[in-house]
C-alpha cells in the first residue's frame, strides 16, 4: 500500500507531503496505481518549482517507494499561496485515486509541527 501524508500548517496552508510504499496493484513496472501516484507526486515537486517558484529539496528513495517534499521556511505570501494551490490540486488527485483503489492508496492529512 502507498500511504501519502499531506502536511498542513497552523495557518491552514499545505506545507508538503510524504508518499511511501508501493501500491501493489500490479506487477513491478506495470502497476498503474503506483504509476499514477508517482506521476502526481513528481508533478507536485516540479510544479512547486516552475509554477510557484519554490525550490524544494525532496527526499527520494526509489527502492522504498519514498518521495517527501516539504516547503522551505519563510516563503513570501504569494509563493506560499501558489504552493498551497499546487499541493491542494495534487492532494485532490491522490484522494481520487484513493477512492478508486482504497486497498492500495491511503491519503492522510497531518498537522505540520
Amino acid at each position: 500500500m502507498t500511504t501519502i501524508e499531506v502536511y498542513r500548517g497552523p495557518d491552514g496552508l499545505l506545507r508538503g507531503f510524504r508518499a511511501q510504499g508501493h501500491a501493489g496493484a500490479g506487477t513491478v513496472g506495470r502497476d498503474i496505481v503506483c504509476a499514477a501516484v508517482s506521476a502526481l507526486t513528481q508533478t507536485a515537486v516540479n510544479a512547486l518549482e516552475t509554477v510557484a517558484g519554490v525550490q524544494t529539496h525532496p527526499t527520494v528513495d526509489e527502492d522504498a517507494g519514498l518521495l517527501e517534499c516539504v516547503l522551505p521556511q519563510g516563503l513570501d505570501a504569494q509563493r506560499a499561496r501558489t504552493a498551497d494551490i499546487v499541493l491542494r490540486t495534487v492532494r485532490q488527485g491522490l484522494m481520487d485515486i484513493q477512492t478508486s483503489y482504497p486497498r492500495h492508496v491511503r491519503v492522510l492529512l497531518k498537522e505540520w509541527r
